[in-house]
């Protein structure tokens, strides 16, 4: 089951606030302007700053 679209508008990187692109088929969530790289499990979001990867 995909992120519902009301749920991605309100979404925000919880580091600088800014706009993150969602790669749901790779169960990620990106932001680009703090090159953090946010999981998907179970179709959840998981928007924590200590669990996220950085961009390579």
């Amino acid at each position: 089951m995909p992120i519902a679209p009301e749920l991605k508008e309100i979404l925000a990187c919880p580091k600088c606030k800014g706009e993150l692109e969602f790669r749901e088929q790779e169960s990620r969530i990106l932001c680009h302007a703090c090159k953090l790289d946010y999981r998907i499990e179970e179709d959840i979001p998981v928007m924590l700053i200590d669990e996220a990867k950085p961009l390579k």
